[in-house]
Formats: structure tokens, C-alpha cells, sequence
């Protein structure tokens, strides 16, 4: 009977539970049938969208606005080169506040996307996805929208399906469609001019075998090309360059301009200079022999001249011009000259067979027909003038120097009123001494005033001889660098002031206040922005061969930034340079002038923890290893010394002492080849050649690929013994020894292999591109130049290539790298003043790792918010940006201000950055690019790539493929932002796929109720248990104390009345208990399949 009345009872509930889920489920569907009656204040919604890119379909938006309010309605494609393109926007102001209203919009949409391309629809957009978006955002007092910090701006959006149609029009006849199907892809050629801008921009030559190249193509019109070839061997051209020398020709010929065939042998024309100031024109006549004539001139220093030449059949005239000085040299050959200028390359100053003027290059026109009247004037208040007036003052200021210094060493002290008497001081004149009575004037006095007031706070140093001419520039810099650049120690803010001194410190010889008032002015930084200064200060420092103003200059050109123009061959000129330089200063990386470069970022704690002015405890631990006789650690140890990383100082003794200690143990042949080098060049250690050579050969003997290379070295450069060097070469070059592949590569260009004495370019420069891809200097120089001329047989130009390898070699020289450590070194110790400037100093030349430092430093020191962007988007213009830049520039384009009208432009910024920093490997950069991808933003197509998806892809599928790459690039033990966001996605796939079923919607439903069950059913039951064991322990106290006091009398009946009470309360407990136990475990079930089936869609 129990059991009977149980079960029956189980099946009512049971009834009772089913019958309560399908009310549950007829609630909710009805409700979601319902329209909500509580929306927020603020709320916009599509009433109706349709599904695919119709014109004239329409658009109802459901809206609600709290205040005034503007509505839009827009709809954006993307295309393979352009993300979020609006083709249609419609705006309306809002009703009154707080009235729900639906707005009616009828799509116009542009041919571009609706048709098919035909005769009559000749520009369609490829469009890959179009969305419809609803735009809400309130207007402020002004009816003016409000700026994003206090906007609240409101977004929906719909995509779209593309199916372009065929435009319903009249056909084309048959002949004009025809036409039109042969002419749609031609490409229609620009008009061509004969007149060839070789130089627009003025070009820094340091007199290196450097300079810019110039390739001439055919012309594309065939009566041009036809009439160029006619001239070939009756040629009629005029070539105009303007240059400033600062120094003759400190060889005995320097290149203007020259031209070299694809033979690498001169070509018509070639302009020299000579060591004593004249030109000399170099042509090759229609017999193949070379003939040229000496102008007779010496050309002035420290001006600009003009130099015109004419080549006429077989006549030369070379015209000469500066202030009102014109000079014309005429000159016959008597033979016609023969000119191609499409047959190899034209170098503007330096090349590997004549090195370049110093000076500067100006304006350069090339007339491939000739003309009778040259345009080619410096326009008034050029960056060529201002060079000009830069110099001129500097040797002012040095005459003015000069004058001092000589006035002091001649024992002249200034009296103690001269010193305290400012800006009023008495003419140095007054002293009898005719020097000073013409530089000494009052006039000189105040234009120099804080250069005359530096000289006088150095007399006693000038006097004694310890500071001269030579070492005034470093003095006055760093005096400079405190007064110009002030701390606020209050608010921690730099400011700016007079830059004079650094101008002065500029004209005696120290560039790091060139490529510093180069930035200074470039940047606006204390100053307004003023391009022509900058250019001018950073033409002055290239043209001193200052490693860091070259990449500077390199790095401009290459970009196109502040003012200069994008030039590849300008950059490769720059750069070529400072490549060259490396490959000389690699071989002496242990001296304190350099220092390897440490990618320490100082917005990374853990860097700076790792890296402050002690020693390490890398260095520590070594050291210790080393002390006990471990012979790899030994090696270690002598490499932190000799290189100065890992926190040691450089100590060349030291390192050579445990060169030779893990060395004598002959169990480390690395150890044995970088002592025996020692040993040869008596680098720390006495010279000794014979024992280096016998303990290199057993390095060798134990395979050591270094030791192979230096035997070869040895061999050619000591022995003279070419069979035997080639032989060890081979064999590094087997091993990989990027050294050893060079090395080869130079032997098939001198002809001293005994067994192939022949020249091999081709050979040469592919052992030279293999040796590159290791990252050696000099051979990245030597593949560059190949690339940047396109001269050798089966190598194509490609400059780009060229620049950009030899930045990347560029950034890991010694001298940048100090200036790095130094400012690292300044900024632990607190010196925000100090490693601000030196940062600059390495940002400008273009180094990533600077720029983001010099951003941080911006912010941390309260600089305007131009400086940090100003830095953060040059690293993001690196080849291989950073991509903490990255995503910096991405938070600064996103969300943009809804009042800018690009504002749809900086979204699509924002996903570049986005996805370069994703494409890089950036976990938060992918996180980022999911949550754009989710507000319906088209991905790049280079991140469709990385991550394998397609336009055709759902976007749940899209964003899942991301997260999963996020998730494995992330920590594997953490739970990070990308895990969770991709758990989301998944239950949100797993739940969607159940809710298509509804025997699985209504198992949600009922999970849902026996959560709800569990919930109240649980804390019931507790309470009830203790409620009721309370029940018990008062009544067994009564019936103590009843038994003890009227034991014999009412015992009887009290023990009825309690036996009745106990039992109905029992029975009541056990059917609660019960009940509770069927609901929960109903309950329990349910749970366990609704889990199971999400698991079973999850998984």
C-alpha cells in the first residue's frame, strides 16, 4: 500500500512537472511573440532589415531616445583593399525625447555594387561584405554631437548578402561592346616628358664610394624610344647639377656624376673632381674609346655652383656658375659621343669604382633631348639656402672662437668686471691686438652671447690646454643638453628652452646636437615644427658621416616622413654608408665606444628588473662557475667582459685571462679559437702568431667551423697560401660559418682561387645573399649593392630589398647601441632628463625599441599627447614593428570620436593595427580584432590568411578560429581573457544548435525550473531537518521532568497526547523529506541531460 501510494504520488508530481514546463514553454514563446513592454531610455533597434544589397528597399528602425538624439542609417561594404566604404548614409534628427518611434529609409544604392561590370557599368566596387547599420547618439546643448568622452552612442547592425545582377539596360552595339572588351584593361600612358629629375631633394655626400643610382627607362611612346635610339651615336643632352663643397677631392678624382654601363665600364657622361678644385668631362666616342678634357677651374668652397653640360654630336660645353662668377668651357672630341642612358646606371656622387664629393648635391636635371635654356634656379629661402647660411655662420663662429682661444693662450685672462658685466661687455679689441679688433665687436658680442658666456666659464680649461677647438662640440653638447631640457621636479615635466648652444655645438663637429636639433625642430618638440631647419641640421650631420644622422637621414627617406621625400635611393645612399661603417666597427665591439644593443622596454617591468646598473645574477652565477674551474663558464664569463653585456663592464684583460683559462683546458673549442685570435692580434695579451696558428688547428681538429674560417683567414692574409685558404673557407662555408661563405664570396671576385682565377659576380653575389641570411655585415652590403643597381646578369633591382636589409644590420651597430645603454643606464638612475635626449637620439634614426621608450617617456614625463603618437606610429612603421606600438595605435584610432567625419576611416586603422599586431603573434591583439570582428568590421586579408578563414565564413566561425589561435599563444596554465571569450563562443554554438530541436528546448526549459527546484527545495529541506531535531530535544526534556515530579498520576495521558503530536509531525517529515528527495532528483536528471546534450554539440 506504501509502495503503491509512493509511485502514485511520484506520477502526479511528475505530471504536475510537465504540465508546469509546457506552461513554461507557451509563457515563453509567447512572450518572445510579445513585443517587451520595458525597454531602457535609450534603445534602437531594425523593426524590419531585408537580407541582401537591393536599391530601393527599405530599412524600419525601432527608436527611442531620452534626449535629443541624431539618428543614421548606413550602409558599408568592404573590398579587398578598403574596409568599411559607406555607399549610403542617411541621417535625421530625433522626435521628442522619450517617445518610441519607427522610422521609415529607402536605400539608394550605387551601380558600383548592385550590377555586374558591363559597357555601361565600366567601375564596380568587389565588394566581399556589405552590412546595414542604425546609428543612435545624442546631441549636446549645441545640437552639435557630443565627443566621445561623454558621448552615449548606440549601434546595431544586419549583414548582408552580395548577388550582383546584370544592369537592366539598353545593349551596346555589337562593334562599340567589342571595343570596349579589347580597351577595358589597357593601361593609358601618362604624358611623357624628356626632362628627368635626377635630385629634387638636396643629398648629403660624404665622399665615400657612396651615392644615389639612377636607372633611365626606355620611353613607353614608340616615336620617343624611336627618336632616342636615333641619338644614341648623334646625341644632343644637357645635364645641370647644383653641388656644395665643403672639402676638395681628398683622393685624386671624386665623383659628380658619372654613368656606368651593365659592363661596370664608364659610360658618357662622367663630371669629376680633382683634389685642387677642377672638373674634368669624361666621354666615350662612337670608336669605344674614352676621351675627356680639364675645364681649367677651381671651384670655391662653402658655395653653391651650378655646372651645366652640353653634349652635341661631338662638341662639349661646360657651363660654371656661382655668385655672379659664370664660366663656359667648350671642348670638341672630334668624333660623335656615344650616349645610351638606358645602358646601366647614373650615380649621383660615390659608387664602389669612384668615391663622391663632400659636400652636398642640390637640384640635378637630366634633358634626354638637349635643351638650349637650363631651368634649374635654387628657389628663394630653399633648404639649400639655409644650408648655405648655416655654414657661413659656423665659420663665423669659429673665426670668433679662434680669436678667443688664441687671446687666452696667449695669456690675456679677462678681468673680473669683463666677467660680471653681461650683455655690456667691453671690446676685447681694446687689448692693441689686431685679430681681435676685427672679431670682437659688440655686434659679434651680442649675436654670440651665450657662446662668448660658455668661453668665459671655460677660461681657466682653454688657458691650461685642457679644453681646445677638438673637444669644444662634446662640452658645449652636454652643457647644452642641461639648459635646453629643463625638469620640472614638482610636476615631472621637461621643458624647453634656447637651442643656440646646440647650434654651436653643431658647427664644432659634434652631431649628436645635429640629429638632436634635427628632431627638435622636426618634431616641435619646446618649439613650433619648423621642416626646413630640421632638414637642414640633418643634411649637416650626414654629411659628417655621423653613423647615427645617416640612418636618420635613411630612415626619412625610406618612410617619407617630415617633410622628406620617399626616396629608396636616398635611403640605400644613407644606409649603404652606415651598413659599411658596421661591418668596420663589428670588428672592435669590445671597445667602450660601443656596445651591443639590450631590447630593454621600459613600459615592461620584469626588463628593468632584470637590467639595472649592477651586475646581474646571470653575471654573478657565472662568475662563480668560472671560479671553479668550469671551462664553458670560463668562456662566458670572458665573453661579458670582452662584449659588456649581462651587466659586466668591458675589461679586455680579464676577458683574456679567461679566454686562456677555459682555453688551456683544450675541451672547448670556441674558447681555443677566440684566444687564438687574441693570441694573433694580440688583443689583451701579448702577440704571439705561431702559438695562436698551433692552437687555432686544434680548434679546427675538434670541429670548430669559426676556427676552419680563421685558419683560411690566416692562410690568405700571412702565408699568402690561396689553395689552402680557399680549402678551410669550403669547409666553414660546409658547416655553415657565415664567415667562411663570405669569405668564398670574395674569392670569386679577386681571381685569387689558384684553381679558378676568374672573375664569378653571379658566384660572388650568391654566396653573398647565403652569408646575408645569417646576418652578416659586410655581406649584406655587398648583396645590397647588387640589388640597388640591378646591374649584375639574372639580379632584378629591388631597392626596397636592399634598404631594408641594411637596416636591419644598421640597428645592430655599436655606437647606436651605446647610446641606448647609456640612456637605459640614465633612466634606472633616475635621470629622466638625460635618457629622454638619448632616446630621441636612437628613435630617430629609426629604431623600434627607442621609439617605444621615447613614447613612454612622453607620458611619464607629461609631454603633449603629439609627442606619443608622434613615436608610437613611426615603430608602427617599421619593416618588423613591435607589437605593444601596435596595439598602442590601435587603442588611439579606437573607438574614435563620433564627431570626426573619418571616424569610419580610423575603425578601419584600428583593425589594421589590430590585425598586424595579431599576424605578429599578440594574444591581446587577437583578443581585440574578435571583439571588431564581432561588431561586423571586415577583417584584412593577410589576417585571413594567418588564420585561415575566408569572406565566405560565418562570423561565430571567424572569431572561433581566433580565439583558438589566441588560446595556444597564450599561457597554458592561465585562464586568460581569449579562453573564456572562446568558452563563450562555444556554449553559444552549442546552445544555438540545441534550441533548433524542441524536444532539447524544452530540456533547456526544464533545466532552467529544476535549477530554480534545487535552489528552493535545498534550503527548505535544511531548515525543516533542524527545526524538527529541535522539536526532539524539547520534548524529550519535558518528558525528564514530567516522569521525575508526577510520575504515578497524568503520565497516561500526556504520553497519548505527545505519541499523537510525534506522529503526525513524523509522517509530515517524511513526506517533505520525500517530496524533496523526488524534486531534487527529478531535478538531477534533468541537469545531467541538459549537460550531457551541451557537452555532446560543445564537443
Amino acid at each position: 500500500m506504501k509502495v503503491f501510494s509512493s509511485v502514485s504520488l511520484r506520477c502526479v508530481f511528475s505530471a504536475a512537472v510537465i504540465l508546469a514546463l509546457v506552461c513554461v514553454s507557451k509563457t515563453i514563446s509567447t512572450s518572445s511573440a510579445r513585443p517587451a513592454e520595458s525597454r531602457p531610455d535609450n534603445f534602437i533597434e531594425f523593426h524590419s532589415a531585408p537580407d541582401r544589397v537591393v536599391d530601393g528597399s527599405a530599412v524600419r528602425v525601432h527608436y527611442r531616445c531620452s534626449r535629443p538624439c541624431r539618428l543614421a542609417v548606413e550602409v558599408v561594404v568592404s573590398t579587398l583593399k578598403k574596409t568599411d566604404f559607406v555607399v549610403f548614409r542617411r541621417r535625421w534628427i530625433g522626435g521628442a525625447p522619450g517617445v518610441s518611434r519607427i522610422h521609415r529609409v529607402l536605400l539608394r544604392l550605387p551601380p558600383s555594387i548592385l550590377y555586374q561590370q558591363d559597357f555601361f557599368n565600366r567601375r564596380v566596387l568587389d565588394a566581399q561584405k556589405a552590412s546595414v547599420r542604425a546609428l543612435l547618439e545624442h546631441l549636446d546643448e549645441s545640437s552639435e554631437p557630443r565627443t566621445h568622452e561623454g558621448s552615449s552612442r548606440l549601434k546595431v547592425y544586419k549583414v548582408l548578402q552580395i548577388y550582383p545582377n546584370k544592369r537592366p539596360t539598353a545593349c551596346a552595339s555589337w562593334s562599340a561592346h567589342l571595343m570596349w572588351r579589347m580597351s577595358r584593361n589597357r593601361t593609358q600612358c601618362p604624358h611623357e616628358s624628356d626632362v628627368i629629375d635626377m635630385l629634387t631633394f638636396p643629398l648629403a655626400s660624404t665622399g665615400e664610394y657612396l651615392g644615389v643610382i639612377r636607372r633611365l627607362q626606355p620611353f613607353r611612346d614608340r616615336s620617343l624610344e624611336r627618336a632616342r635610339r636615333h641619338a644614341v651615336t648623334k646625341p644632343r643632352v644637357t645635364l645641370s647639377v647644383w653641388i656644395y663643397l665643403l672639402k676638395w677631392c681628398h683622393r685624386k678624382l671624386c665623383g659628380i656624376i658619372h654613368h656606368i654601363d651593365r659592363k661596370n665600364v664608364y659610360e658618357s657622361v662622367v663630371l669629376q673632381l680633382t683634389d685642387a678644385g677642377d672638373v674634368i668631362t669624361q666621354v666615350r666616342v662612337t670608336t669605344g674609346e674614352d676621351a675627356a678634357f680639364r675645364a681649367g677651374l677651381m671651384l670655391p668652397l662653402w658655395k653653391w655652383i651650378r655646372l651645366d653640360c652640353y653634349i652635341q654630336d661631338s662638341k662639349a660645353l661646360l657651363d660654371a656658375s656661382w655668385d655672379d662668377i659664370m664660366l663656359r668651357i667648350t671642348y670638341d672630341f672630334n668624333q660623335n659621343v656615344r650616349l645610351d642612358d638606358t645602358d646601366g646606371y647614373f650615380a649621383m656622387g660615390g659608387s664602389r669604382f669612384l668615391p663622391g664629393i663632400h659636400g652636398y648635391f642640390g637640384p640635378a636635371k637630366y634633358y634626354r633631348f638637349g635643351t638650349e635654356q637650363v631651368k634649374n634656379q635654387l628657389q628663394p629661402k630653399s633648404t639649400e639656402l639655409e644650408l648655405d647660411a648655416a655654414h657661413q655662420e659656423c665659420l663665423e663662429m669659429k673665426t670668433f672662437t679662434k680669436a678667443f682661444l688664441h687671446e687666452v693662450t696667449q695669456s690675456h685672462p679677462m678681468s673680473q668686471i669683463s666677467k660680471d658685466t653681461t650683455p655690456f661687455i667691453r671690446s676685447w679689441g681694446q687689448t692693441g691686438n689686431k685679430i681681435c679688433n676685427q672679431t670682437w665687436n659688440f655686434e659679434n658680442q651680442l649675436k654670440y652671447g651665450q657662446l662668448f658666456h660658455f668661453l668665459l666659464s671655460k677660461q681657466e680649461e682653454i688657458r691650461t690646454g685642457a679644453l681646445g677647438m677638438e673637444h669644444l662640440g662634446s662640452a658645449m653638447f652636454e652643457h647644452a643638453v642641461n639648459t635646453v631640457f629643463m625638469i620640472n621636479q614638482d610636476h615631472n615635466k621637461i621643458t624647453f628652452n634656447s637651442t643656440s648652444l646646440l647650434r654651436e655645438s653643431s658647427c664644432f663637429g659634434n652631431h649628436k646636437a645635429s640629429l638632436l636639433l634635427a628632431s627638435i625642430y622636426l618634431s616641435g618638440l619646446g618649439n613650433s615644427v619648423d621642416l626646413q631647419k630640421g632638414h637642414v641640421y640633418s643634411l649637416i650631420g650626414a654629411a659628417a658621416d655621423h653613423r647615427l644622422a645617416l640612418m636618420h637621414a635613411g630612415y626619412k627617406h625610406s618612410q617619407g616622413l617630415d617633410g622628406f621625400p620617399k626616396d629608396l635611393d636616398f635611403a640605400y645612399s644613407y644606409y649603404a654608408n652606415t651598413g659599411l661603417q658596421s661591418s668596420i666597427d663589428i670588428n672592435s665591439i669590445h671597445e667602450n665606444k660601443q656596445h651591443i644593443i639590450e631590447h630593454i622596454y621600459l613600459d615592461n617591468p620584469e626588463d628593468l628588473n632584470q637590467h639595472n646598473h649592477k651586475k646581474t645574477d646571470v653575471f654573478q652565477y657565472v662568475k662563480f662557475l668560472a671560479g671553479s674551474g668550469d671551462a664553458e663558464a670560463q668562456r662566458q664569463l670572458a665573453a661579458m667582459l670582452y662584449r659588456g653585456y649581462n651587466g659586466a663592464t668591458k675589461d679586455l684583460e680579464h676577458a683574456a685571462k679567461w679566454f686562456k683559462a677555459s682555453a688551456m683546458q683544450m675541451k672547448d673549442p670556441v674558447a681555443m679559437f677566440d684566444y687564438a685570435m687574441m693570441l694573433i692580434t694580440g688583443e689583451g695579451v701579448e702577440k704571439n702568431d705561431s702559438r695562436g696558428f698551433r692552437l687555432m688547428q686544434k680548434a679546427a681538429e675538434m670541429g670548430s667551423d669559426r676556427a676552419m674560417n680563421g685558419l683560411g683567414w690566416y692562410y690568405g692574409r700571412f702565408l699568402k697560401d690561396h689553395r689552402n685558404a680557399v680549402k678551410y673557407f669550403e669547409q666553414a662555408a660546409l658547416n655553415g660559418n657565415e664567415d667562411g661563405i663570405f669569405n668564398l664570396g670574395l674569392y670569386h671576385l679577386n681571381r685569387k682561387n689558384p684553381d679558378n682565377p676568374v672573375k664569378n659576380e653571379t658566384a660572388a653575389f650568391q654566396q653573398f645573399l647565403k652569408a646575408s641570411r645569417y646576418g652578416h655585415v659586410s655581406a649584406v652590403v655587398e648583396a645590397a649593392w647588387y640589388f640597388s643597381t640591378g646591374n649584375l646578369e639574372g639580379v632584378s633591382q629591388d631597392v626596397e630589398k636592399a634598404v631594408m636589409m641594411l637596416k636591419k644590420v644598421c640597428e645592430q651597430n655599436g655606437h647606436l647601441g651605446l647610446i641606448v645603454r647609456e640612456a637605459l643606464q640614465a633612466y634606472l638612475q633616475g635621470s629622466r632628463q638625460e635618457a629622454f635626449v638619448k632616446y630621441v637620439l636612437a628613435a630617430e634614426t629609426g629604431l623600434g625599441l627607442a621609439q617605444i621608450n621615447v613614447a613612454h617617456l612622453c607620458e611619464e614625463l607629461n609631454l603633449s599627447p603629439d609627442c606619443r603618437w608622434r613615436y608610437h606610429n613611426y615603430s608602427v612603421l617599421n619593416y618588423e614593428p613591435n607589437p605593444v606600438a601596435l596595439l598602442k595605435m590601435g587603442d588611439y584610432y579606437y573607438p574614435p570620436s563620433s564627431t570626426r567625419a573619418d571616424s569610419l576611416s580610423l575603425v578601419g586603422r584600428a583593425v589594421s593595427m589590430y590585425g598586424r599586431a595579431a599576424v605578429a603573434g599578440s594574444p591581446q591583439g587577437m583578443f581585440n580584432l574578435v571583439l571588431l570582428a564581432q561588431q561586423g568590421h571586415a577583417l584584412p586579408l593577410d589576417v585571413h590568411g594567418f588564420f585561415n578563414v575566408s569572406h565566405h565564413d560565418e562570423q561565430h566561425t571567424v572569431v572561433e578560429k581566433i580565439l583558438i589561435r589566441c588560446v595556444e599563444a597564450e599561457s597554458e596554465d592561465a585562464v586568460t581573457p581569449c579562453s573564456l571569450a572562446l568558452l563563450g563562443v562555444q556554449m553559444g554554438k552549442a546552445l544555438s544548435r540545441m534550441t533548433q530541436s524542441s524536444a532539447q528546448l524544452v530540456l533547456m526549459y526544464a533545466s532552467l525550473l529544476s535549477i530554480s527546484i534545487i535552489i528552493v527545495v535545498v534550503p527548505l529541506q535544511s531548515c525543516l531537518s533542524q527545526r524538527i531535531t529541535s522539536q526532539h530535544v524539547r520534548a524529550g526534556s519535558q518528558d525528564g521532568v514530567t516522569s521525575s515530579r508526577e510520575q504515578s498520576s497524568i503520565m497516561g495521558g500526556n504520553l497519548r497526547a505527545a505519541g499523537i503530536s510525534r506522529v503526525i509531525t513524523l509522517k509530515g517529515e517524511q513526506w517533505l523529506r520525500q517530496t524533496g528527495e523526488w524534486a531534487v532528483t527529478v531535478s538531477g536528471v534533468c541537469l545531467c541531460v541538459f549537460w550531457t546534450a551541451l557537452l555532446y554539440h560543445l564537443l
